[in-house]
């Protein structure tokens, strides 16, 4: 994924977060389900922000961006970027 598809995915779990908010609020889904979800949703992001992170890291110091990797969801945990 290059940095515009990773951003967009970004945007779309951000909007499927606001969804699953509005769905409980709205009494589509119990809240156990929210927090599923969200959890699921949660570890993806920061996926996605790590594997941003590694990509520009990469270009910053001449490497190919391309050779960045999806890291598993524990290694990545509650990034703080």
């Amino acid at each position: 994924m290059d940095q515009e598809q990773i951003l967009a995915r970004i945007t779309t779990m951000v909007d499927d977060e606001r969804r699953l908010r509005d769905a409980l609020a709205s009494g589509q889904i119990d809240s156990e389900t929210e927090q599923e979800r969200l959890g699921e949703l949660e570890r993806a992001l920061d996926q996605c922000w790590d594997l941003l992170r590694q990509r520009r890291a990469k270009s910053e110091f001449g490497e190919n961006p391309d050779e960045a990797r999806v890291r598993p969801s524990s290694q990545v945990e509650d990034y703080q970027g």
